[in-house]
């Protein structure tokens, strides 16, 4: 163990999770996705598995009671942590002092600029909304070159799953989008309070080469919502709600190399990219 290992502040176990819930008169809630981990070997496994390294500098979204922060301050890393709740974002300090943590009291989804440059997003996600934090952070920080984040397992299976997989949709394409996508473990669910009623699972994205293409990130997007809006239709049918000219989709469709008989399901984030080439699908209003 090293010096700064040494130094660094206990990590949290049940006793000391429910003390502080305590001491702030925290009632975890659901609005949040607050269930915090209570386990020190379970942290050490997934800052293992992140593979936070000494100095680096690691952007934590959700850090609640500071078990993971903990975690990756025992490993030597730098940690920006982003907190929507006040009085966990105001104790976080307390809990781990020094100057290698910066807190941030805001809604994730609102955040834009983060102190230096962040190279790894490490995270035990809010469950309802683990998807759009993920993919804002992506595309908001393109310092982040690689991502371990815990989530609920469905999502999880979501995330990771390959085109023509029966959980292949949105997420999974536009997580691709970005770089390769695996889910890389499991957690028990009696490692939380309060125990919650889903099991959890680890996703790692490692940030790649970016998409070859000349639509915009937002146009295949658009195309992607479009073309899963409707599950279980052609592509063709599912576009032709939203683009009027059908001999303009046919053609589009027909120089994309793209089956109009195939589904959403069964197409890659490359293929989507070359069809939003052709077509423009405009994002539904509201």
């Amino acid at each position: 163990m090293s010096e700064t290992d040494s130094r660094a502040p206990q990590l949290l176990g049940p006793a000391q999770i429910r003390a502080l819930a305590s001491e702030l008169g925290v009632t975890p809630t659901k609005v949040w996705g607050q269930n915090f981990v209570h386990d020190p070997g379970t942290i050490r496994r997934i800052v293992r598995i992140a593979g936070v390294r000494p100095a680096e500098h690691v952007v934590e979204v959700g850090p609640g009671l500071g078990s993971l922060t903990l975690g990756m301050l025992e490993a030597g890393a730098r940690v920006t942590a982003v907190e929507i709740d006040p009085r966990l974002a105001a104790r976080l300090p307390l809990t781990a002092p020094g100057d290698a943590l910066t807190v941030i009291n805001a809604d994730a989804m609102t955040v834009t600029e983060l102190p230096g440059s962040p190279t790894a997003l490490v995270a035990n996600l809010p469950y309802n909304v683990a998807v759009p934090i993920l993919l804002h952070f992506l595309a908001t920080f393109s310092s982040i070159e690689r991502v371990l984040v815990m989530v609920q397992a469905e999502v999880a299976d979501r995330l990771a799953a390959q085109p023509g997989s029966r959980t292949y949709g949105v997420p999974s394409v536009k997580a691709r989008w970005y770089g390769d996508v695996a889910r890389v473990g499991t957690i028990s669910r009696n490692v939380f309070w309060p125990v919650p009623n889903v099991d959890s699972a680890l996703v790692e994205i490692k940030r790649g080469e970016p998409v070859s293409t000349t639509a915009s990130r937002d146009e295949v997007f658009a195309l992607v919502d479009a073309a899963f809006a409707q599950r279980r239709k052609t592509i063709r049918k599912a576009l032709s709600a939203r683009v009027a000219d059908s001999a303009m989709l046919d053609g589009a469709l027909a120089a994309a190399g793209i089956d109009p008989q195939a589904r959403g399901e069964s197409l890659a984030v490359a293929d989507f990219a070359r069809l939003a080439e052709r077509v423009r699908v405009d994002r539904p209003r509201g």
